[in-house]
This record gives C-alpha cells, structure tokens and sequence, in this order.
C-alpha cells in the first residue's frame, strides 16, 4: 500500500508539460545569465578573407565647408583608417568620398563611413560625428526645407525648435539621449536608434505648427513612469496629456468696398496700335538699321541727362540752408515799469493814506453808536463811618 500512495504523490507532484514544448531538451550552454540583445564587437578575425568587390559612397559639401574641412581631414583618414577604409576629399568637385580597401574586414564600416561624410557635410564638428562610427549609435539627417512653402513661416517655425538661448533643443538632446543639429533646411540627428524615432516626430511636428514643448511635457511623464516598476508593463495612456486643437478665430478680412461699376458697352474696346503700326506713323520704319540704333541711342542718352539732372537736385537739396523764422521780441516787466513817473507814485501813496484815515473814522462812529445802548452800570457810595 505505501507504493501505492509514493507513486500517486509523485504523479501529483508533476507538472502539466505544455504540449510546444513537449520534445524540448533543456540547453545548458543557454543560462539567464547570458544577454542575448548585447552587440558583440565586430573584431578582424570574425572576417579573415577582403571583400570581392570595392563599394564607395560619395557626397557634396557647400563652400563653406572647405577651410574647415581641410583642416580636419587628417583626423578623418586617421580615424577610418582603423576600420580599413580610404577616403577622398575632392576640393575642386566639393565632395568626399569613402572607399573600402583589401584591409576593410567588417561589412557595415562603410555605411558608417557614409554616414559620417554626411554629417560633417551638414556642418556637424568632427569630435561629435566621428562617434558614429561606435556600436549602438546610428544618425538620421531630416529634410524640413519642403514642408512649408513661406519663408516667413519657415524660419519661425525652425527657430521655435532652438527655442530662446537654444534651450528647447537641449531639453530634446537631454530626453532622447540624442545630439541635434539644426542647420539650414535639414536637421541632423545623432544617438540610439529609439531616440532618432522621437526626435524626428518632434521635429516634423514642430514644423506642422505643433509646439514642441508638448512633446518634451509627455517625454518626461515617460520617463518618470518607467522607473516605476508596478507600471512598467502597463498602458500609460491615462497619464499622458491629451491636448485638444483649438481653433482660434482670426480676425475677419476686411469688406473691399464695391466701386462704382462702369457702364459696360456693347462694343468691344478699340484695338491698339502695335509696334510697328507706331513706327509707320513717326516714320521710324522707314529708316536704316545703323539710323535705328542711333536714334535709340540719342534718346537713352537724353533719358540719362533728365535722371542725373534730377539727381543732382536732390543732392543739391542737402546744402540749401533752412529758412530761419524772426524770434518774437518779448516785452519784460521792467521795461514797463520804467515808464512809471515819481508824481504816479505820489498819487498812488496819498490815496492809500485817505483811505486808511476813512476806514478808521468809520469804525470809530460805530463804536459810539454802540455805546448809548448800553445800560453802564452805577457806582455804589460807601458810607463813611465816624
């Protein structure tokens, strides 16, 4: 009986085999520890024999590339040189071309190769392009020059990516882990291949008059949430920001007023003479080519004497002196009082005394008058005792 029971607690104990992986054998070369998604380097002896056939790629550059160019080309040949690739700057053709070589051993160095001749054409510096050529870094070079047909337009739209003292794109470098490089109609792009997605859809966004700034709002919420390991493998819809377009109302174009319309004919206009219709009249027609032509010249030349005489005046105007207007004489105060006399002032003092004497006797007379109205009262005697 305990037989029994072991068996019957063994086949408990045994799991439901999936029936995929029923014929799988277990790998004990194939541990957790081992990271399938890294990139292995790339070294000689992976690749022992040359390639059969030379590739090259070439690109332009504009003229104001050359000087910088020339200086830095010496680094360029030393640094693809190490992976076996030869490369040409052609000064008077303004372009550069790469090449591999009999030592080139790893098959993708010289779309690397072509990708950095590129960038330095796009006004990338040499330090940060000749990153290209590492493992895991890859570039995308964005053409934003037809997507807007006004200049205006373009060039607003191109600077609000810079954003004031370049401070929107280094917020975008700083989310994507990606360098940008904005440079005439296109944007040049370095970093991790999941960077170059976001970059470019900020960028054609931007340019398709949605702010940038919207982007870098919902870049941050990302990466906040993914350090969140409950959320990590969840629909982070919820918490990314929905921004609804606006419609802004413009301000209504202007009404053109209606001119009064002419009284239409049912004649057509006459017809007007032509060229050669107006040289039969003044007889011009008629005469020689070499007579033509010097007749044309009398009246250019009589042209330029009125446009210089006008000139001339116009120059002249400069030194004309401004007409000057008469100052208004302003008559002082004193002037006018030195036409006062001393007898004036006699006269003026002598009235002031008579009316000062006036007002005094004046108020003397109702001080007596108030007096008799009033009750004074009567002094008591006293008695003198003996």
């Amino acid at each position: 009986m305990s037989d029994t029971e072991e068996t019957k607690v063994e086949q408990t104990e045994q799991k439901p085999v999936n029936k995929n992986k029923k014929y799988r054998r277990d790998k004990p070369w194939d541990s957790e520890d081992i990271d399938h998604w890294k990139i292995e380097p790339f070294l000689p002896e992976d690749n022992k024999y040359p390639f059969l056939e030379e590739s090259s790629f070439a690109t332009l550059f504009p003229k104001y590339r050359e000087n910088y160019l020339k200086q830095v080309w010496p680094l360029v040949i030393q640094a693809l040189d190490k992976q076996g690739i030869n490369c040409v700057l052609d000064l008077i053709e303004g372009s550069m071309t790469v090449k591999t070589t009999r030592k080139t051993y790893d098959p993708y160095a010289i779309f690397k190769a072509r990708d950095l001749i590129k960038l330095l054409a796009r006004s990338v510096p040499f330090p940060q392009a000749v990153k290209i050529m590492e493992d895991g870094v890859a570039c995308d070079i964005i053409k934003i020059g037809n997507i807007l047909r006004n200049k205006e337009r373009f060039v607003k739209r191109r600077q609000r990516l810079i954003g004031p003292d370049g401070n929107t794109l280094k917020a975008i470098e700083l989310l994507t882990n990606c360098y940008v490089m904005v440079q005439g109609n296109t944007v040049s792009v370095m970093g991790p291949y999941k960077g170059l997605k976001e970059t470019r859809r900020i960028v054609i966004d931007c340019m398709n008059n949605i702010h940038p700034i919207y982007h870098i709002k919902e870049l941050m919420i990302k990466r906040e949430l993914a350090k969140d390991e409950k959320l990590k493998n969840e629909s982070w819809d919820r918490f990314l920001p929905k921004f609804k377009k606006r419609n802004i109302k413009t301000k209504a174009p202007q009404k053109k007023s209606k001119k009064d319309k002419k009284a239409k004919s049912l004649f057509p206009p006459a017809q007007q003479p032509s060229k050669i219709d107006l040289q039969l009249e003044s007889g011009e027609y008629f005469l020689k080519p070499s007579e033509r032509a010097a007749k044309e010249l009398q009246r250019k030349k009589e042209k330029q004497a009125e446009n210089n005489a006008k000139r001339q005046e116009e120059r002249q105007k400069a030194f004309i002196a401004p007409s000057e207007e008469p100052q208004k004489s302003k008559k002082r105060k004193s002037d006018e009082d030195s036409s006062i006399t001393v007898e004036d002032l006699k006269k003026k003092f002598l009235e002031k005394a008579k009316k000062r004497k006036t007002e005094e006797a004046s108020q003397k007379n109702k001080s007596s008058k108030t007096e008799d109205y009033i009750i004074k009262p009567k002094k008591s005697k006293k008695k003198s005792t003996k």
